[in-house]
């Protein structure tokens, strides 16, 4: 799975709402122990949220991209400091529209 259509992302969406972030990115940014967190999460759940906190939008910006590129997940939505992420899993647990 390469991307989420509108339909599957506006269904993630709905599905992320209600989730709190599981991984918090700190002062330290993005070390290789927060980024095997991200893949053992994401590969039970499928869905998560993960808060980062950096002050500049670019810097949130480039632990996103690196975040999805490292986990092999993909982006959702940034809603401020907190981006939801999915990654299919063996079982898929999660139901997607076409």
């Amino acid at each position: 799975m390469n991307k989420l259509n509108n339909k599957q992302v506006k269904h993630l969406k709905s599905l992320a709402h209600s989730l709190k972030p599981v991984v918090i990115i700190g002062d330290k940014g993005l070390s290789q122990s927060v980024i095997d967190e991200i893949i053992n999460t994401i590969d039970v759940h499928e869905l998560i949220k993960v808060k980062i906190r950096a002050d500049e939008r670019e810097e949130r910006q480039e632990m996103i991209e690196k975040i999805t590129k490292k986990t092999h997940s993909l982006f959702v939505q940034r809603v401020g400091h907190i981006v939801t992420l999915f990654k299919r899993n063996k079982e898929a647990k999660i139901a997607l529209p076409k």
